[in-house]
């Protein structure tokens, strides 16, 4: 009882953090981690490394369309070449199996959109908590030991910026991360289609969407493409103005195989 009761006065204090107002950086700051982010996009040897954390969003993409469409997810499997595959049963036809497998491109520069609003909207903590649940989301259908690896040290990294960084560094890293999810959600669409160019993507997203509805392959990398842009554009606009004005009496608290590339 008495655990109980402590836990439950903890909890105005939770809400509070997470849905608070927190200061961010001033737009050259913003500017700046949004330059770093392409930066490790564009280098080949920090994108190697970096593109574990898109593979992670691609193929948890994959699954969450999965269980709303109502198949059933069987797991996720991240390898070592920042490639993944996500294995969910069901119809091999319908409108299920097409929203699980159009969601995986999508996910990265959605999921980055929807980070570059909240963190215009000065909700720092919150952005970094729905980085946790993505990623504690993710981690419950991993089926492979690197896979799992992957996972626990990307949510280490979020805990320990979350729960021991300041308030600015937060606020830096959730720009970061937002920037990182843009930028990155456009480089996967354009080797799938440098690989299909030389068709060594003949199992890919977009042609396994081209046997399932007749849609030539290119018009889905157009479509992931176009969506990616548009999000970048999206979370540039979002991203940089809504560092120059903090609100009044802002208040700080302390078997369907779906490949990843």
């Amino acid at each position: 009882m008495v655990r109980v009761a402590l836990s439950l006065s903890g909890m105005p204090v939770f809400w509070e953090r997470l849905t608070g107002l927190q200061p961010v950086p001033p737009a050259w700051v913003v500017a700046a981690s949004g330059a770093v982010a392409l930066l490790i996009v564009l280098n080949a040897t920090t994108w190697h490394l970096a593109r574990n954390a898109i593979t992670i969003a691609h193929e948890g993409g994959h699954a969450l369309l999965s269980l709303l469409t109502g198949r059933r997810l069987e797991g996720i499997r991240l390898h070592s070449d920042t490639s993944g595959v996500t294995v969910s049963r069901g119809k091999p036809t319908g409108p299920g199996v097409v929203l699980t497998a159009v969601a995986g491109y999508l996910t990265p520069p959605l999921l980055g959109a929807g980070a570059a609003w909240l963190l215009a909207a000065h909700h720092v903590t919150a952005t970094l908590w729905l980085l946790l649940a993505v990623l504690a989301a993710t981690f419950l259908a991993i089926r492979n030991a690197f896979g799992v690896l992957a996972v626990l040290l990307s949510a280490a990294a979020v805990v320990a910026v979350t729960w021991f960084a300041s308030a600015t560094v937060q606020a830096v890293f959730g720009y970061g991360v937002a920037w990182f999810l843009l930028f990155g959600g456009i480089r996967p669409v354009v080797e799938l289609q440098r690989q299909r160019y030389r068709g060594r993507a003949r199992h890919s997203d977009a042609d396994q969407l081209a046997g399932l509805t007749r849609v030539p392959g290119g018009v889905w990398v157009a479509m992931f493409g176009l969506v990616a842009v548009a999000a970048l554009a999206l979370g540039a606009r979002l991203l940089i103005p809504g560092s120059l004005h903090v609100p009044h009496g802002l208040h700080v608290p302390r078997s369907l195989h779906l490949p990843g590339r």
